[in-house]
């Protein structure tokens, strides 16, 4: 039986651990100035569209209910988001950043678009970035139908 399959996922895997911890550590560098963290950009990014429950936050965001909900009270206790009554469910408030937390994350805009810049240019201009970002999230998509089917089964 050939390993590629097995070899071709750990190589993934420690190539997205390793992407990971890159982005937290450029996340943080571009989040500081504007006075947050990478945790609360993140959080803050998540909701400027519009407001969410801290569940549907950390569903979107693939990580703990729990993570999101500290981050989100952090958030709140800053004066960066506030919690909205949610008309769907009496229990479970809304998001919503604040004008203080969108001006924060505005704040980080010229870094990030310097930093989008010099990725785009390093992978070789804007269509090789895109298929970067195409077959990233065909990757996490592919994730989520193999754990949808191991759930079902």
């Amino acid at each position: 039986m050939s390993h590629e399959p097995q070899d071709a996922l750990s190589r993934t895997a420690l190539g997205v651990f390793r992407l990971n911890g890159q982005f937290l550590v450029v996340s943080e560098k571009l989040a500081e100035p504007a006075g947050l963290t990478a945790a609360w950009w993140q959080v803050l990014g998540a909701v400027l569209p519009e407001p969410l429950p801290v569940a549907g936050i950390a569903r979107v965001m693939g990580i703990t209910r729990q993570s999101v909900q500290r981050v989100a009270d952090l958030l709140v206790r800053e004066g960066l988001a506030s919690y909205e009554p949610n008309p769907a469910h009496r229990r479970a408030k809304l998001l919503a950043p604040t004008e203080e937390g969108r001006a924060a994350v505005h704040r980080i805009d010229p870094g990030h678009a310097e930093l989008a810049a010099l990725l785009q240019r390093e992978l070789g201009g804007p269509e090789a970035f895109e298929e970067t970002v195409r077959v990233l999230e065909r990757l996490s998509a592919a994730l989520d139908a193999v754990e949808r089917a191991g759930r079902d089964s």
